[in-house]
């Protein structure tokens, strides 16, 4: 599973959608294994709280898009009006205490710089 080898990422994928991935928590949850260093369980309990659900509602398809929805926070078929992309990943980053580098990159470069418009 070396850098270039096509077969190297079936297993995160295996693991990220055996979860259920976007449909459940599971991209949530392999989130938190990253960016958190926690073991699958400890990680499975940090998301479940950061939620506010328990762990068996964290693999209920149908608990979960709800869920998803109504927190803004992006599903694997997003409907119209709800976040997606760097708008659901901000979102997450702010509900979980995750720091997603897109999103930090994408405020820094969207913040106001202070300086005022010149008209020429």
């Amino acid at each position: 599973m070396g850098v270039g080898d096509a077969a190297g990422t079936d297993l995160p994928y295996r693991l990220l959608f055996g979860m259920g991935g976007l449909r459940t928590a599971g991209d949530l949850v392999a989130r938190a294994q990253m960016a958190k260093k926690m073991k699958i369980a400890e990680a499975k309990i940090y998301v479940s709280g950061k939620l506010g659900i328990d762990l068996e509602t964290m693999t209920d398809e149908c608990a979960m898009k709800e869920l998803r929805e109504k927190l803004d926070i992006g599903s694997a078929l997003s409907s119209i009006g709800h976040a997606k992309g760097i708008a659901a990943k901000a979102r997450i980053a702010s509900l979980c205490g995750f720091q997603i580098d897109c999103v930090k990159n994408f405020l820094e470069k969207t913040k106001p710089s202070g300086a005022l418009p010149t008209s020429e």
